[in-house]
């Protein structure tokens, strides 16, 4: 109970695109058993229709089309959930790290060495901004 009441309160806070949830929805659906099966299918009844086609050559042509537009069109979307993912992974590890950092600052006023430790880790935080 309680967690689907979490979920309803991040469904009414939920500031992101139509865009990005209709990308996390592709996302969900393509990576599970289902996706796979109907693109197993689509290849089968490919595969079956070849006396339904006078030339061979459209025949292969079909499906090389149809599957390398519907390639280009997942990859983009695939990728685009890779950011995503990505950058909030990232920001989760800044947040730690500043942490840590201001845990080690309130623990070094005595120790050079951990001093100097969360200098570098202060420094290791802003290291994806300058690249």
């Amino acid at each position: 109970m309680e967690r689907s009441a979490k979920a309803a309160r991040e469904r009414r806070t939920d500031q992101r695109s139509t865009f990005d949830k209709f990308v996390e929805q592709i996302e969900l659906r393509v990576s599970q058993a289902p996706f796979f099966g109907i693109c197993a299918g689509v290849v089968v009844l490919w595969v079956v229709s070849i006396p339904l086609w006078k030339d061979l050559h459209e025949w292969q042509i079909a499906i090389h089309t149809v599957g390398a537009v519907f390639t280009l069109l997942l990859v983009v979307l695939l990728e685009n959930a890779s950011r995503r993912s990505s950058e909030a992974l990232q920001e989760k590890l800044n947040v730690i790290a500043e942490a840590l950092a201001a845990l080690l600052d309130s623990s070094a006023q005595d120790d050079p060495e951990l001093k100097k430790a969360e200098e570098k880790l202060r420094e290791a935080v802003g290291l994806e901004e300058r690249h």
